[in-house]
């Protein structure tokens, strides 16, 4: 992650490369070149995850950091929505259009690649990492048009200068210094409650649901869920800088516990009642309106959030990844505990649900309207509250041993 703009360069190849080899499927071994093209784009989406985030993250100014972070998300879940409605069988999802099916997204990359070349380098990453403080305020003044960057270089100034007593830090150096061990784990949560919550589930698996619930048209009520999908994420960009990240985050989980029991209660009763599939129906938009309202859009960027320059591509690259294996997990596990549950599969998850609600009301702090500085000073001073003495020296002294070697 040595540049953030060249980094992403580099990862839009990966896409298209991958994308190029699913859609000439048909014109060789179908089932390597998707597998190959699946192994790439799979490669290509890690990376960017990180990437991206952090990027958008760098450039915002601290006003609209959370509602630009938020625009990942919206990416997302357009994406996921397009895909849907092109996947019908009268437009590419049929025998003769599927390879274009599968391909198509390497248009956006390729989109993509060409539109970050007018992109500017990321200010921090300039004035902090490199020390160019000219280059940094010609960046600034091409994401913030004439205003004065006086304030936002006074700010990078102060984060300088403790990314200059951090140094580089590394994965095993996130979870051995309690300096950073408590964002870690709030950064690793956040991650984990967004996939864990059962989501994905309804993604991977919403036709399975409506058929279950008895709906007539299924591919339809799930193209459904991904409108709504798209239209709670926008809504979602203008509440996280009036209502701040960690209310809008609870609020999202505690209506998704109560969209859960809702979907069971409809589910076990669908045999007794008819009209019970309406309650399914209405439970599954509205546990992804609550997904998108807070816990869907604030674990992209808020780990970004969490960590001075030092320690952020680390906690990044573990945050990532740690996301990604809980979305295979539920990915390749749900429908076999789906199996064996049956209808009471999602009280699981809103059990989950509870748990995260109430690790993010204790442990998860607001970062709305602070700087980078800022919100690594809370955790400072949490920290000294907690250790004190000559084991936060040692601490300290093991840390800079460590960056030293």
């Amino acid at each position: 992650m040595n540049c953030r703009v060249k980094a992403m360069l580099a990862v839009n190849i990966l896409s298209i490369i991958g994308n190029l080899l699913m859609g000439l499927a048909k014109f060789g071994p179908s089932h390597i070149l998707i597998i190959a093209g699946r192994a790439i784009t799979g490669l290509y989406c890690g990376l960017s995850s990180g990437l991206v985030p952090m990027y958008v993250g760098e450039i915002s100014p601290t006003a609209l950091r959370g509602a630009l972070g938020t625009l990942h998300q919206l990416a997302i879940v357009t994406g996921i929505l397009i895909s849907q409605v092109l996947g019908l069988d009268f437009l590419l999802g049929n025998d003769d259009k599927w390879p274009l099916l599968l391909g198509l997204s390497g248009a956006a990359a390729l989109l993509q690649f060409f539109l970050l070349l007018l992109c500017p380098e990321s200010p921090r990453y300039l004035y902090i990492k490199l020390g160019k403080v000219e280059e940094a305020k010609k960046s600034l003044k091409r994401l913030r048009g004439d205003c004065d960057p006086t304030k936002e270089i006074a700010e990078m100034e102060k984060e300088k200068e403790e990314a200059a007593s951090e140094k580089k830090v590394s994965i095993r150096q996130l979870f051995r210094f309690s300096s950073y061990r408590q964002p870690i784990i709030v950064a690793l949560m956040v991650q984990i409650s967004q996939q864990f919550s059962g989501v994905n589930a309804i993604f991977y698996y919403s036709t399975n649901i409506f058929v279950r619930a008895g709906v007539d048209q299924p591919v339809y009520a799930t193209i459904g869920v991904g409108v709504v999908n798209t239209i709670f994420t926008v809504t979602s960009i203008f509440l996280v800088e009036k209502t701040g990240r960690r209310s809008l985050f609870i609020a999202g989980l505690i209506g998704m516990l109560a969209s859960a029991v809702a979907m069971t209660v409809g589910l076990v009763l669908l045999n007794t009642f008819a009209w019970m599939s309406y309650v399914s129906m209405v439970a599954v938009f509205l546990f992804v309106i609550f997904f998108e309202v807070g816990p869907g859009p604030i674990p992209w960027f808020i780990v970004a959030e969490l960590f001075s320059q030092g320690p952020r591509p680390a906690a990044i690259a573990i945050a990532g990844f740690c996301n990604w294996t809980c979305n295979f997990i539920i990915g390749m596990c749900f429908q076999y505990i789906a199996d064996l549950c049956g209808p009471y599969v999602f009280m699981i998850f809103a059990i989950l649900l509870l748990g995260f609600i109430l690790f993010a009301h204790f442990k998860v702090p607001e970062t709305k309207g602070k700087s980078f500085e800022e919100i690594s000073a809370e955790f400072r001073r949490k920290r000294r509250s907690a250790i004190k003495g000559p084991k936060a020296a040692t601490e300290l002294e093991d840390l800079r041993g460590s960056q030293e070697a």
